[in-house]
């Protein structure tokens, strides 16, 4: 879920892969995307261990503090 409101990335720059894509692993420190709030751009972490079996927001979505972002199971 999303700690706070801000602009949902996938990745850390317009070129790079997404930090994480549908079957990756991932542990509860990993960070899986950033979110945007006045330009400064906060890391996400997984929160849990496992696999991510569904990306929920959009890339570049405004996102609200408890909206799904992923799903891991």
């Amino acid at each position: 879920m999303s700690p706070i409101p801000g602009t949902f990335y996938r990745k850390p720059s317009p070129d790079a892969a997404p930090y994480v894509e549908v079957g990756s692993i991932v542990e509860a420190d990993t960070t899986v995307c950033l979110v945007e709030v006045m330009k400064t751009f906060n890391e996400i972490k997984a929160g849990v261990a496992g696999k991510v079996t569904k990306v929920c927001a959009e890339n570049e979505a405004f996102v609200n503090p408890g909206d799904v972002l992923f799903i891991v199971e």
